[in-house]
């Protein structure tokens, strides 16, 4: 009996040390990142059309704060950001996507939760955008707050976790709604709200900030001043590959420290002569950071040179100057008052 257990402790050991050895953290053979490259482009999941997160114009050139961020990655791996193949998703559709390796990564309005995080085999690679539920209504109304909607109806995307925030909302509150109403895409629950199918559309504020411009009367609509839920959203990629979970992440983190230490799209290049060790390392020019996930020492020169920093990506697609006009918020870096923070390369 002995020699018995001895041999089968000895069969377990073997199999878990070849276990261990077929899937290290710092392996590429048959990952995400092999497979991108041999593609030739990231394949990127986007909404079918949000301004400022992820829209296409006329001649099908994408933008938006979510399009970027594909971009940067791209710039990371190919050192160009045009290698990037958007696919537009609906909500409903966007992790059957992700699931079914249609795409490489998912950068899309997509708020973290604990089930997607667990349950659905998902990881989150950061918040991109913090964000909250809120209400649009029409100013005809006559409506000022989110709790004088007794017996409202109400327009949502299926597929979200709007539908459950507004349920507890009005629960909390001691109000009732007359009916949820809810459409596969966004462009049908636009159409069904402008058309007066409900009185009020309910999505993430950053969501109805850029729905209200596509209105016919924009200025006829006003969001409600209530947040009603917390909907931090971030790019997602599936459970299985560790090493691109984290060329995701660290491509999150690495926009917002060029951010924090001053290094932007105009400046990259000089700032590679700086004596700053913390610029240094971040920009390969001391130690390389960037081969421990697969990359080149230079792939955070890449990005910014391709895409800027967190702050200028944010400025040029939903900050005050564009037609979303969001101020920063706590959206703002952890230096300037907000809860963006990301940890250092060392």
């Amino acid at each position: 009996m002995k020699r018995i257990l001895i041999a089968a402790a000895s069969i377990l050991s073997v199999t878990c040390q070849m276990a261990f050895a077929q899937a290290p953290a710092g392996d590429t053979k048959g990952g995400t990142l092999e497979a991108v490259k041999s593609r030739g482009a990231l394949l990127c999941g986007v909404t079918q059309g949000l301004p400022g997160f992820s829209s296409p114009n006329d001649k099908n050139e994408w933008s938006g704060l979510d399009v970027d961020f594909c971009r940067a990655i791209a710039a990371a791996i190919f050192n160009d950001p045009t290698k990037v193949k958007f696919v537009p998703l609906s909500a409903k559709d966007r992790f059957i996507a992700l699931q079914g390796s249609a795409i490489d990564v998912l950068s899309r309005n997509t708020t973290w939760t604990m089930e997607r995080d667990t349950k659905m085999g998902f990881n989150f690679a950061g918040v991109m955008f913090y964000d909250g539920q809120g209400f649009l209504i029409r100013k005809s109304l006559g409506v000022n707050s989110a709790k004088e909607l007794n017996e409202a109806s109400i327009c949502v995307q299926t597929g979200t976790s709007n539908e459950l925030n507004v349920s507890d909302f009005f629960r909390a509150n001691n109000l009732k709604y007359r009916e949820v109403i809810a459409f596969a895409t966004i462009d049908e629950t636009v159409k069904a709200y402008e058309a007066g199918r409900c009185d009020v559309f309910t999505s993430d504020r950053s969501q109805l900030a850029a729905v209200r411009l596509k209105l016919t009367n924009p200025a006829d609509h006003v969001l409600l001043p209530e947040t009603i839920s917390k909907e931090p959203l971030g790019p997602v990629v599936r459970q299985d590959d560790p090493q691109w979970f984290d060329i995701v992440r660290w491509t999150y983190f690495a926009l917002l420290n060029a951010e924090e230490l001053g290094v932007n799209q105009k400046n990259v290049d000089q700032q590679l002569n700086s004596a700053n060790p913390d610029v240094k390392r971040l920009l390969g020019t001391d130690g390389k950071y960037g081969e421990g996930i697969g990359l080149t020492a230079d792939w955070v020169v890449r990005m910014v040179k391709a895409t800027g920093n967190y702050g200028e990506i944010y400025d040029r697609n939903v900050g005050p100057a564009t037609p979303l006009g969001i101020e920063r918020g706590i959206n703002k870096l952890w230096t300037n008052g907000g809860i963006q923070y990301g940890p250092p390369v060392r």
